[in-house]
């Protein structure tokens, strides 16, 4: 089957529950592993939900006992709702699956679409997702009137933001002109289809990572577009400049099987 479909599920007052959207990628991956359906795309907004991916340490999740949903996904806590554009491309992809091509794939569609609005965004290395770099460390305001050399997040791997006041809480990564995530990805293949997805920031309260580690990073924060901006920016204007990018970059893309190194075999010495 060719061409990319699109759905969108909810947003607003019709904002869909996060175990309804589950159920429903589960129904359309089966429908897409049997050839029934073309590749999908589910777009949508949650209200305010905590889901937490595989490799979650129980450390990271809401000091105060905030639900949180367990979620078979790769990647780590996060949180969904309102000014929150949610994705989920549920795509057939050659096996076994190039797992990294496809996040990238994912974070180039995100790329152009900031770029569209005027804010340029990059990967990081080592870390999915897409991010607004900040200023050198050495250009970086102090935090807490205490000088760089003095930031308890470079000496202590067990710091935990949350506890020490609003200065080092993840919302506020921009005003700290540290780096921050704009867009989080976290997936699942099974069967050679893709599930979940990418959850960009338009215009959320950002706050609501303040109770979590998100993502596991406790050195860097979190941004929207309407902050980096300056500006009111809504997801009706973002929805369609999304889906065209992600049509440009999913059904122009060649994916292939991800490479396997073969072990070259032992050769036995003579007479062993």
């Amino acid at each position: 089957m060719s061409g990319l479909r699109f759905v969108r599920m909810g947003f607003g007052d019709e904002a869909v529950e996060y175990q309804e959207a589950w159920d429903e990628q589960r129904r359309v991956h089966a429908a897409r592993f049997a050839d029934e359906i073309s590749d999908t795309v589910l777009l949508l907004e949650h209200p305010p939900v905590y889901t937490a991916g595989r490799r979650t340490a129980d450390n990271e999740r809401p000091l105060d006992g905030t639900p949180v949903v367990d979620v078979d996904r790769g990647g780590k806590i996060t949180w969904h709702g309102p000014g929150q554009l949610v994705g989920y491309p549920i795509q057939k992809l050659p096996r076994p699956v190039d797992v990294v091509a496809h996040v990238r794939r994912l974070e180039e569609a995100l790329i152009l679409t900031c770029a569209e609005f005027g804010l340029e965004t990059t990967r990081v290395e080592g870390r999915s997702g897409v991010w607004v770099l900040g200023d050198p460390v050495e250009q970086r305001p102090a935090l807490g009137g205490l000088a760089l050399d003095f930031d308890p997040r470079l000496h202590d791997e067990e710091f935990d933001p949350r506890m020490n006041g609003p200065e080092y809480a993840p919302s506020n990564a921009g005003q700290r002109r540290e780096d921050r995530k704009i867009a989080a990805i976290g997936i699942r293949v099974a069967k050679g289809v893709t599930m979940h997805g990418f959850a960009l920031n338009v215009n959320p309260d950002n706050k609501w990572f303040d109770r979590i580690i998100p993502c596991g990073i406790r050195d860097a924060g979190v941004a929207s577009l309407a902050n980096e901006l300056g500006r009111d920016v809504t997801i009706e204007e973002v929805l369609p400049v999304v889906e065209r990018h992600l049509r440009d970059v999913l059904e122009n893309a060649e994916p292939k099987p991800r490479a396997i190194e073969k072990t070259p075999a032992t050769v036995s010495p003579s007479g062993a």
